[in-house]
């Protein structure tokens, strides 16, 4: 007979703690904890108290697919099977979806330089001196939004910031024209200390004032704001570094990654751009005209 378990929200916190202990970043806490949370409403629909077996997570996964993408059912079955995994109901796990690895971006979804660029002269047109560095800086340096608060006063003046993020130390170095930019701004906004990038209060932006004050912008630039968001830029100076150097072991360096399966992803081009490479081989040959007698 399938073995059964009864699931509380008492469980839920336990693994929350867990994950806390384990050092996971608080994004990465929120994530894990927003989809078991989904998981149990699930399970818990309709009757006196949630009750998990296999066959159960068998339709999460089935109601998951009919909603989201296989890349957002992975990554929430990823969060749901840590969990059974922690409570020891490992009988109850369920496979993730197999798709084909991406060949192509989205050219709708992908930042080009040109757009990037169209950014930073709108900034500057209604004088949003702040965006435009946080935009530069993100996109120049190649650092999660989430890592903005690292570029300090401090890093500015040494040229690298010290980046701590999941668990990992790394260093990121401050272009030479960008911290020259930031040591202007700094002296203007009269930042003393701290993070360069500040709200009124004296707290480091987040990426809801970032994201917001993005997408106004792209509105002002005339690009779909559907590709301006801080991630993009992480992922163009990905696909910028990578088309320079071809060296995705240091990319993957730079942005962090502990795969470089990971980091592959980041240099993906578009179809368009894959298809001027193709042509640029050179391997069809066109019939040479005769010469008119």
């Amino acid at each position: 007979m399938e073995a059964a378990y009864k699931l509380n929200e008492e469980m839920i916190r336990d693994y929350g703690n867990e994950l806390v202990e384990e050092e996971k970043s608080p994004n990465t806490i929120n994530k894990y904890m927003r989809d078991i949370y989904t998981f149990y409403r699930f399970v818990s629909a309709g009757a006196k108290e949630a009750v998990v077996d296999k066959h159960r997570v068998i339709q999460f996964k089935e109601s998951l697919q009919r909603t989201y993408k296989v890349a957002t059912v992975n990554s929430m079955l990823v969060a749901v099977n840590g969990f059974l995994r922690f409570m020891g109901w490992e009988n109850c796990r369920v496979r993730l979806l197999k798709f084909q690895r991406k060949i192509f971006s989205d050219e709708k979804q992908e930042l080009t330089k040109a757009e990037y660029i169209k950014l930073l002269n709108a900034a500057r047109l209604v004088k949003k001196e702040r965006l435009m560095l946080v935009i530069e800086t993100i996109c120049a340096t190649g650092i999660r939004v989430s890592e903005l608060r690292y570029i300090t006063v401090a890093a500015v003046k040494q040229g690298r910031a010290d980046i701590f993020c999941k668990g990992k130390r790394r260093v990121i170095i401050i272009p030479k024209e960008l911290r020259h930019q930031l040591k202007l701004y700094i002296r203007r906004s009269k930042v003393m200390a701290g993070s360069v990038f500040q709200t009124r209060n004296g707290n480091p932006l987040d990426r809801s004032n970032i994201w917001s004050e993005m997408k106004d912008l792209a509105e002002m630039a005339g690009i779909n704001d559907s590709k301006v968001f801080p991630h993009n830029l992480r992922h163009l100076f990905a696909r910028t570094f990578y088309g320079i150097e071809k060296d995705i072991v240091r990319l993957a360096d730079i942005l962090g990654h502990s795969s470089i399966e990971t980091t592959r992803v980041y240099t993906i081009t578009s179809s368009v751009e894959q298809a001027k490479k193709i042509d640029r081989l050179g391997l069809v040959i066109l019939p040479t005209k005769k010469t008119a007698k």
